[in-house]
């Protein structure tokens, strides 16, 4: 049995090669810069490249653990009554299924009032489908994994996974769950996300999505597999149980298309605003709102750092390409 299984594997995953590394400066020229008003209606100002370059909120950093990571940062100087000045940007390909493997050194999450994500979204929302694969609000310490789609996708608890399945249903109008809530699988581990993830130095998320499923594993970063550190991804049993495996009696292919990637860090809104009453927060401002107001040195850690991004394919699995904006490469921030 072994002898037939191996080689399956072997070639299934040869198969998968670089497609887009967004690495450093690479990073700005992949990513377009968000302006719009903040679908999810938070208090923050989504500001351009220009804006960001020259406000030091967005560009690349370096530290004694940090080698000119991307840093997307926010306004941490001023009061902000319209809203705080942060950033959101999304590639500028599409992508229809991959290897996405994102070694992030730092994120906002964990401090009151953020609603920081990094997600895949497709362009006829929910009918294209999301994949949120790191996302929380205000003092959450752990992280979940949550797909929205249309009707159709219900998640198997079958599958060998080392998160928790807490809604199975992704349609966003799912009867018997919560508007929007998707289909969600939680962890307990305080080093997925904010605090116990910045005190950790981070780590990788590398999501995979397939025709069959998508698997989301988290390593943290004395534990990256070797695969992933020479650039060669090998998703196999070296790598052990992904955190999720969003699988079931439904096609992928149907349900996720064309999606781009996100990075973005809104305040309050439809998520952090809605249960700020619920959280420890609370005791800190009456409002959410009135916290993003007036605070401005706590946001001086609400940062994303991403050493490095990229998204492997196999043949046939092309990226689409978007309407890119212009702007000038970021320098160093000092």
């Amino acid at each position: 049995m072994a002898l037939l299984v191996s080689p399956l594997i072997s070639s299934t995953l040869a198969n998968y090669t670089l497609s887009q590394d967004y690495t450093g400066r690479a990073f700005f020229d992949g990513f377009d810069f968000f302006t719009d008003a903040d679908p999810t209606n938070g208090h923050v100002k989504y500001i351009d490249k220009e804006n960001a370059n020259n406000s030091g909120i967005a560009g690349l950093m370096s530290s004694s653990t940090i080698n000119n990571a991307v840093y997307l940062g926010m306004d941490a100087v001023n009061e902000a009554p319209q809203g705080r000045r942060s950033i959101r940007v999304q590639s500028q390909k599409a992508f229809n299924r991959g290897l996405f493997i994102a070694d992030i050194a730092h994120m906002p999450g964990g401090i009151c009032s953020t609603w920081p994500a990094f997600w895949l979204v497709g362009p006829n929302w929910p009918t294209s489908g999301e994949i949120d694969i790191l996302e929380g609000v205000n003092d959450q310490t752990s992280n979940s994994f949550t797909l929205h789609t249309g009707p159709g996708v219900v998640v198997s608890n079958n599958a060998s996974f080392t998160g928790q399945l807490v809604t199975p249903n992704c349609d966003v109008n799912a009867p018997g769950q919560a508007k929007n809530a998707g289909c969600t699988i939680s962890t307990n581990d305080t080093a997925t996300y904010g605090k116990g993830f910045n005190e950790n130095g981070g780590g990788v998320y590398a999501t995979e999505w397939t025709s069959s499923a998508i698997n989301i594993w988290f390593f943290p970063r004395t534990a990256i597999p070797a695969d992933i550190v020479q650039g060669n991804p090998r998703p196999c049993e070296s790598w052990g149980p992904p955190r999720a495996v969003f699988s079931g009696d439904f096609k992928v292919d149907d349900h996720f298309k064309d999606l781009n990637i996100v990075f973005d860090t809104t305040f309050c809104g439809d998520w952090a605003g809605k249960v700020w009453a619920q959280s420890s927060c609370a005791s800190q401002a009456p409002t959410c709102e009135e916290f993003v107001t007036k605070n401005k040195s706590v946001f001086r850690e609400a940062y994303w750092a991403v050493n490095s991004l990229k998204v492997f394919e196999k043949m046939g699995d092309a990226p689409k390409l978007r309407t890119r904006s212009g702007g000038a490469v970021l320098p160093p921030l000092p």
